[in-house]
């Protein structure tokens, strides 16, 4: 796709749409041709917000994508301005067609496949990056492990040069709920997945003692059976903080020599899952990031990769495009029953789905929760749908995958890295900050504006794709970001040291 702002000041996505997407900011008066319809714009129109193409009655449905995003709630003349004081959603009845539209993916010959210079583990899975991560079981060891991680970076972490960092990896929960648990299987599921992800070549668990989540339920629970008894220390039994902080730095160091023993070697990019996180969104990121990243997603699924979608409440009313693509009708209809699943529990909890636009991305122009999903799902590109994920389970299948997570990102990405993504992809069009340790975070902005605005924080900027450039190209280049960030080249939100915050497990149940 190739735009350029010399030839018009806003673009029409699809033949079908109402809408037009202003591409810079449109004065009141203005006279506006797009796609050979002529309309004057009654009131200023925000750079990405939308304006009618036709006039659309009450109750009316507007399209964008060629598909619907909402129903008129008044009068809108041709050239308003459209947003949340005159569109919302309503009922809608999907046509699933599971399985109707799969692409099959035309694989690159071995001998033509790229590589990067990554970790094996023992287990035969691969790192981007080789941590030593020191996981709680409670967040009444959050203090200790921040000490622990701090000074083994500062005294230890410089003797082992094949090591990259020492994280830290606490959270809020692990008490105040029931043993045996559903909620509790979850967390266990979820720490255990991080401390075996493979960028982790080493782990510590440290806990408190008297804990709901004691560390003796996770072993009983078989999550973190890996043919050993994993390192644990326990500050009630190891005398207090500051005992167990100098325990911590002896069984880091013996971690730290272990880990040091992994060396980068030349690895097949087909080693490579993905998560594939948006934040921030706008009205750009369906137009230009996240198509972009779906292109360097198909590029990815060419050379055998992984990668993986998540955020269910982000995809709801666009759920339909990718039963379409799904490999087969089981897990097409294993995708629908976690929307089913979403309605409810939003429902139960007094929300609607539709509340998830937030503030941010309706001031970046998007309106409702189905005209968000529909530029969210495009970060998964165009091949089949092969399998279905709980949260933080472990991702097996090759190609493209969907996990079941939550919007927010940073319990959405803990899922993904949980389940054994080595590298994250993330669009931003308002400017989102998110690093993730010990994976590392891309930030692709979705334009050019906030690239330059935070040009520290932002890696690619796919803003070029309405300045003349194409998704072809943006995506071409993040796929080459996948292999030399992989290979071990900083990205921007590491480079600062962000990424330790951001890790969030999923608390469904009460906290009691």
């Amino acid at each position: 796709m190739l735009i350029s702002l010399q030839e018009t000041p806003a673009i029409r996505l699809h033949a079908a749409d109402d809408v037009a997407i202003a591409l810079v900011p449109l004065g009141a008066g203005r006279r506006v041709s797009v796609a050979g319809l002529a309309v004057t714009l009654p009131v200023e129109v925000p750079f990405g917000h939308k304006f009618a193409l036709r006039q659309i009655g009450p109750g009316q449905p507007v399209r964008r994508y060629g598909q619907i995003i909402g129903f008129a709630t008044q009068p809108i003349g041709a050239g308003e301005h459209i947003h949340s004081h005159n569109l919302a959603v309503g009922a809608m009845q999907l046509d699933y067609a599971f399985c109707s539209d799969i692409q099959p993916v035309e694989f690159v010959p071995p001998a033509q496949r790229r590589s990067f210079l990554g970790f094996r583990r023992a287990d035969g899975r691969v790192g981007t990056r080789n941590t030593v991560a020191i996981v709680g079981t409670v967040n009444c060891a959050a203090h200790t492990i921040r000490v622990i991680a701090r000074r083994a970076r500062e005294e230890l972490l410089p003797r082992f040069p094949n090591v990259d960092d020492v994280v830290a990896l606490t959270h809020k929960n692990g008490c105040a709920t029931r043993s045996g648990s559903p909620e509790l299987d979850l967390l266990q599921r979820t720490l255990a997945g991080a401390a075996h992800n493979p960028n982790v070549g080493a782990f510590l668990f440290v806990g408190l003692g008297c804990e709901t989540n004691h560390f003796e339920t996770m072993l009983q629970s078989g999550h973190l059976n890996n043919g050993g008894l994993p390192p644990y220390l326990g500050i009630q039994d190891e005398g207090g903080v500051a005992a167990t902080v100098e325990a911590g730095l002896v069984a880091v160091e013996r971690l730290l020599r272990r880990a040091d023993q992994y060396q980068r070697e030349q690895l097949p990019a087909s080693e490579l899952v993905v998560g594939l996180q948006c934040g921030g969104s706008d009205s750009f990121s369906g137009i230009t990031g996240n198509p972009a990243l779906g292109h360097a997603v198909d590029l990815l699924v060419a050379q055998g990769g992984t990668a993986v979608l998540s955020e269910t409440p982000e995809i709801y009313g666009a759920e339909h495009t990718l039963t379409r693509r799904a490999a087969t009708r089981e897990v097409g209809e294993r995708l629908v029953a976690r929307v089913r699943w979403w309605e409810q529990y939003t429902a139960r909890n007094n929300f609607e789905i539709d509340n998830n636009p937030s503030f941010g991305n309706k001031a970046g122009g998007l309106t409702t929760i189905y005209e968000k999903s529909l530029g969210a799902v495009t970060k998964g590109g165009a091949t089949p749908l092969n399998a279905v994920y709980a949260y933080a389970e472990r991702i097996t299948e090759r190609g493209f995958v969907y996990m079941d997570t939550p919007g927010y990102d940073p319990v959405s990405a803990t899922g993904q890295v949980a389940g054994g993504c080595n590298l994250l992809a993330f669009t931003t069009g308002r400017g989102s900050c998110f690093g993730f340790k010990p994976v590392p975070s891309i930030k692709i902005s979705t334009n050019s504006v906030t690239y330059a605005r935070m040009r520290g924080d932002m890696d690619i900027n796919a803003g070029r794709v309405i300045e003349g450039g194409s998704v072809e190209q943006v995506g071409r280049e993040i796929f080459e970001a996948f292999l030399a960030v992989a290979s071990g080249q900083p990205t921007l939100s590491e480079s600062q040291g962000i990424g330790e915050e951001e890790f969030n497990p999923w608390i469904i149940g009460a906290t009691m």
